[in-house]
């Protein structure tokens, strides 16, 4: 174990507790007073909701629970609405809970998880014969309080089986500050470089110039938007400014995944280069093995450790043969979004054809046949199969036929870090970023440039960009954390065209941020191009919006103020 690992732990404030919040509160949680923590919540329905409505709330996950799904109901208070059966279900579910949270000081979850023959049957099972197949039988939540979009990112990284919700940056106020302090991640390693305090004046520059900006961008956005309310353009104004908010920003974040699932999670960062990634993986560990031991057994064995530093060290170690290949001319900087379909199909839309007609009921013709048939047909026979495949398709929420995903196409894009965060959540295909840099220049929203706050936007990240061209010769990994979410990053998608239309489809909806429904809209057109009979079953809307989420905005919003 890597000792004084606690050097490279973020910024954290526990909440305050009462005796009597602790005794409602401490049975569902393994910890109440760090930032990292497995929740307790046996309710599938109940912890689901939580961690969702924790994404739109400014405080600790734990204090919500207490606050919102439990005091409610133990402190029940009668609504004008409530007939008299509805008032003593309430009565009931209360004093029921009460019992509940008694047993559980007398019987806490941790013990009754503890079943001494599942325990045994995993450690003999998984951790002895490695019969991985199990532990994707089970699963569990993990919380963190405060971590940086740096290893948020990494963490998310990791695709398949693995589910997060992070706090918005369109419902909580990022400027708050904690003991005097805006919350954003240091790394010990800069004050060696002598760049701590440059890094440090050049992060409260960006949390300062947000702070400042947020009541001048709801002045300006009151004044456009006369008709909606103070509450949507509060939400509006934050999201026009995350920009501002740098990759070190500390942000809540929760995941759901199976047992196979933490322990790659624990293999691929424990030990990884940046202190923070093997901080948060030990602190994890620690949680999880509270719960489930078993599942993640391997993860600290000795034999382990070599493949950690295999998974830890394999980007890192092709970077002498970048510079032997590529030279020192490696760095191509692109200063705009841009979209471009750098492979594709040609024989595309034929082999869509064969694996629609491949799984027909009544067929039992080899690939082969199928493929040679579709070669022959007619673009009108072509225009009806698709006809036929897709009759009653008039929602994107419909999936798509498997028969789309025979065929793959390569975008390579960039666009800024902000938006790029919704696309990184589709999981279901191949994508690798770069690094997070300033190499590509970055966005200042329109509504910024119009407000005339350009200047007070741009001159913010002029002294960021200075210290991350100090660190990234020293550590490129490490001066990812001196960018913002308006920088842009360069990555790539490997995605079958049944992802392609879930993806745009869903990325182009008025609800949709600008930023990232240009971008699909751009995918589109060039899919248009090389598959135009396939193109013209895509449910892309091509609008524009002054106003994106608004009907969204106003919806959530009504239900955050009656749970609030």
């Amino acid at each position: 174990m890597e000792s004084n690992l606690e050097q490279f732990a973020p910024l954290f404030q526990p909440d305050t507790y009462s005796p009597d919040d602790q005794w409602h509160l401490a049975p569902f949680f393994t910890n109440l007073e760090k930032s990292v923590y497995v929740p307790l919540v046996v309710s599938p329905e109940l912890i689901g909701a939580l961690c969702s409505r924790t994404s739109r709330a400014a405080g600790d996950l734990r204090h919500i629970f207490l606050n919102e799904f439990v005091y409610p109901f133990v402190r029940p208070v009668r609504d004008a609405k409530d007939t008299d059966d509805t008032w003593q279900e309430k009565i009931q579910h209360g004093e029921a809970l009460k019992d509940f949270i008694t047993f559980l000081h007398q019987h806490p979850l941790v013990e009754l998880f503890s079943n001494p023959r599942a325990r045994s049957f995993y450690n003999t099972w998984l951790a002895q014969y490695g019969d991985d197949s199990i532990a994707q039988m089970a699963g569990g939540h993990l919380v963190y309080s405060g971590i940086s979009q740096v290893t948020i990112k990494h963490l998310e990284d990791q695709r398949v089986s693995l589910a997060p919700i992070e706090k918005s940056t369109r419902y909580v106020n990022y400027g708050v500050q904690t003991n005097g302090s805006y919350r954003y991640y240091t790394d010990p390693t800069l004050k060696q470089m002598g760049l701590a305090e440059e890094y440090r004046r050049a992060m409260d520059t960006l949390f300062e110039t947000y702070k400042r900006l947020i009541p001048r961008m709801i002045a300006w956005l009151t004044e456009q938007f006369p008709q909606e309310k103070p509450s949507v353009i509060e939400k509006k104004a934050f999201d026009t400014l995350r920009g501002l908010l740098p990759n070190a920003a500390l942000s809540q974040v929760a995941f759901f995944g199976n047992g196979q699932a933490f322990e790659y999670l624990m293999a691929r960062s424990l030990r990884h280069g940046l202190g923070e990634i093997r901080w948060a993986a030990r602190s994890a560990l620690k949680e999880l093995h509270q719960v489930v031991p078993s599942f993640l057994r391997r993860a600290s064995e000795e034999k382990a450790k070599e493949y950690h530093e295999y998974l830890a060290n394999k980007k890192t170690r092709m970077a002498p043969l970048v510079e032997t290949i590529l030279g020192k001319n490696r760095i191509q900087s692109v200063n705009e979004p841009r979209v471009t379909l750098i492979e594709y199909d040609l024989d595309g839309e034929t082999k869509i054809i064969a694996g629609i007609l491949y799984d027909a009921p009544n067929n039992h013709a080899t690939w082969e046949e199928n493929l040679g048939r579709a070669r022959a047909m007619t673009h009108e026979k072509r225009k009806q199969i698709f006809d036929t495949c897709l009759a009653g398709r008039t929602a994107r929420w419909q999936k798509m036929r498997r028969g789309f995903e025979n065929v793959y196409v390569r975008f390579e894009i960039v666009m800024n870090i902000g938006a790029w965060r919704d696309l990184h959540r589709h999981r279901m295909h191949t994508q690798e970023r770069q690094n997070f840099s300033c190499y590509h220049g970055f966005d200042i929203p329109p509504e910024i440039v119009s407000a005339g706050l350009e200047n007070d936007f741009a001159s913010a990240l002029n002294p960021l960009e200075d210290v991350f061209q100090k660190i990234v010769p020293r550590d490129p990994d490490l001066a990812q954390y001196a960018t913002t979410l308006a920088h842009r990053v360069r990555f790539m998608q490997w995605q079958n065209l049944r992802q392609a239309f879930w993806e745009t489809e869903l990325r182009t909806i008025p609800e949709g941020h600008p930023d990232y429904r240009v971008i699909e809209q751009q995918k589109y057109l060039e899919l248009k191009k090389v598959y135009p009979l396939i193109a013209d079953y895509m449910l892309v809307n091509m609008g524009n919006y002054d106003f994106a989420r608004r009907g969204q905005e106003e919806k959530i919003q009504k239900k955050l103020e009656k749970l609030t």
